[in-house]
């Protein structure tokens, strides 16, 4: 395949992603909203724990909710610290 094919076949792949990615976020920011500020879920399969949150600000646009989470296997850290969610009580991976 050559480069300028690549590169259409490239951009088209990443407006459809960004299209998914916004309905995906869209949703995500509904449910967040139902579940309220300070909510705590612990994922069953990787015990990380999310917490919805006012975000401070975002890289590139600010939104009205979003979340933190621990760190995943592998993850230098989260955004949550395993310290706090430990006070709520959650059980992580040492």
């Amino acid at each position: 395949m050559d480069k300028k094919q690549e590169f259409l076949t490239l951009v088209k792949q990443s407006e459809r992603l960004a299209e998914q990615t916004k309905l995906v976020r869209e949703k995500l920011q509904a449910a967040m909203i139902e579940l309220g500020y300070d909510t705590t879920i612990q994922d069953p399969e990787t015990l990380a724990v999310y917490k919805v949150v006012k975000p401070n600000g975002t890289f590139m646009y600010y939104r009205d909710v979003d979340y933190v989470r621990t760190a995943l296997e592998g993850e230098r850290a989260g955004t949550l610290s395993k310290k706090e969610a430990e006070s709520l009580g959650f059980i992580l991976k040492k």
